[in-house]
């Protein structure tokens, strides 16, 4: 793990492995995860330099306080981290949240992107998965070890079937920390504070976000199962960009895992259109 100070002085965390004659390739986590949640993709994907950041208040990085826990401050740590890896532009996978910074990147900085997977989001968010992140954000789980978490995860994980235990444990052991007798969390709880400010705060129309990756090859990844991307919003992306590569990945919810084989198979497509509009340019 490496870390960097941002502009405004926080310490954040990141991790930057991979071929550094690759495409550069800037994983981009959801709300609560950090750069582990990476981890499966990171296996098949040996041919790219990828760029992993745990944003502010997760992870390894800095607890800075929820005022500062907004997609417009976080996207603006995540080009910091381009510069201080001397990075000019780079390719963006985003899950959930992390897909929100990557659009919001487009339509600020689309000079500093080569492309943009979205893992499970779009410019329209089902209030009723955010109800369902609501009811846990920000609460110290009520398990004792991360044994009885992995146990737990497939009741309270909605949308995936036949997950098999050993990937449960995996992702008990990445979300969670264990301490004598409790577990805990891998970020700041006052991120709950945020989400209800964002939550309280009057509809914002994201579409002129997702608007603004015209030009930029585009991907889209979604859980069949997802309760924050529907069907039919997918659907309307695809119609507005009918050159993105898209996914839906069977017998999962929000946020599919990335290595799964539809997974994988859109994002190398996505990155041989990233590869051949640079040949091109």
């Amino acid at each position: 793990m490496n870390f960097f100070t941002t502009p405004d002085g926080v310490r954040l965390a990141f991790q930057d492995e991979g071929q550094r004659a690759g495409i550069p390739l800037l994983a981009l986590a959801g709300l609560t995860r950090d750069s582990r949640d990476f981890d499966y993709m990171a296996l098949h994907l040996p041919q790219v330099r990828l760029m992993r950041l745990d944003s502010r208040g997760r992870g390894r990085s800095a607890w800075t306080g929820p005022d500062t826990y907004t997609v417009v401050q976080e996207a603006q740590d995540a080009l910091a981290l381009l510069d201080h890896l001397g990075v000019e532009r780079a390719a963006l996978i985003g899950s959930s949240r992390g897909g929100l910074l990557g659009m919001v990147m487009a339509a600020t900085h689309k000079d500093r992107l080569l492309g943009i997977c979205l893992n499970d989001i779009g410019p329209v968010i089902e209030r009723s998965g955010l109800d369902r992140i609501r009811t846990y954000l920000g609460m110290t789980p009520p398990y004792t070890t991360l044994t009885e978490v992995a146990r737990c995860l497939p009741l309270t994980t909605p949308g995936f079937d036949g997950v098999p235990h050993q990937r449960w444990m995996d992702e008990a052991i990445r979300h969670f920390v264990p301490y004598d007798g409790y577990v805990g969390l891998t970020y700041d709880p006052a991120l709950r504070l945020s989400f209800e400010a964002a939550m309280a705060a009057p509809p914002v129309d994201l579409w002129p976000l997702f608007d603004a990756c015209a030009g930029l090859p585009l991907a889209l990844i979604r859980g069949a199962h997802s309760d924050v991307l529907t069907a039919a919003t997918a659907q309307a992306m695809q119609q507005r960009r009918p050159d993105m590569s898209y996914a839906e990945i069977p017998n999962r919810g929000h946020i599919p895992f990335l290595d799964e084989a539809e997974s994988l198979h859109c994002i190398h497509a996505w990155l041989d259109a990233i590869e051949t509009q640079g040949q091109k340019g």
